[in-house]
């Protein structure tokens, strides 16, 4: 069991077919106990107890940042500690340059990088003082390629933005034992991506990448567990690809 006894924080979990829900089914049977953080709390509990006995479901705004400190509160005073933290939760729109208003600006940059920035802090704490953990961020390849297929610029300069959140924690932290990740999936199939493809757009985003196939949430879960666990115990502030071949450095 690569998590035996670990706590696990997920954001943005409650989705039945997103990376989040896959990440947290993926620690949970792999040892840990999982909190599943989420906007809506019916869903989120019921998320964590489709995990089995001793998850826990809370609700939380990642941008909102009282919300987060009494969600990660809760969190600490049920388990006592802190193990893993993955900052899951986002939101993308499909608009050009001249198309972003400030309220679009705003949201789009307050859950993508706020709310990763907001998680952090709260955790960073406790993991602090139990002598390390690891946070796994969660970027996009839209970043690197310099926009997205359904996100707009805003959008990538958020998840650009998490990429050097992510190396600027891993270098601050690192001395504390706190390793910090991020993961930066291609074109994922999940609820969001699925409504938004006809199949020739399919087609051709697929003929594009080299292993031949749309990417699905468990492929970025399992990346998600690696940087987790001790087998990635000498790895902080790197960038995984999680893309199928879709970008070739």
């Amino acid at each position: 069991m690569l998590l035996q006894d670990k706590i696990a924080l997920v954001t943005g979990a409650a989705s039945a077919r997103g990376i989040g829900r896959a990440t947290a089914q993926a620690f949970a049977a792999q040892g840990a106990r999982v909190i599943i953080l989420d906007l809506d709390a019916s869903a989120a509990r019921d998320a964590a107890a489709s995990l089995g006995e001793g998850h826990l479901g809370l609700a939380a705004n990642v941008a909102d940042e009282a919300q987060v400190r009494a969600a990660v509160d809760q969190a600490l005073a049920q388990y006592g500690r802190l193990d893993v933290l993955v900052n899951n939760a986002g939101i993308t729109q499909p608009v050009k340059t001249l198309e972003i208003g400030r309220a679009d600006y705003d949201r789009i940059l307050d859950v993508n990088l706020r709310g990763t920035l907001l998680m952090s802090q709260a955790v960073i704490p406790a993991m602090r003082e139990q002598g390390g953990g690891s946070i796994v961020c969660l970027s996009s390849v839209s970043a690197q390629r310099g926009g997205g297929i359904f996100g707009g610029p805003h959008y990538s300069a958020a998840k650009a933005g998490v990429l050097g959140l992510t190396r600027a924690m891993a270098r601050e932290f690192g001395p504390d034992g706190i390793r910090v990740n991020a993961l930066t999936p291609g074109l994922i199939q999940t609820d969001i991506t699925g409504g938004l493809m006809h199949d020739e757009r399919r087609q051709s985003i697929i003929d594009g990448i080299p292993l031949g196939r749309l990417g699905e949430p468990k492929d970025v879960a399992n990346a998600a567990l690696f940087l987790a666990s001790d087998l990635s115990g000498y790895l902080t502030g790197v960038t995984l690809d999680v893309n199928g071949g879709m970008l070739i450095h």
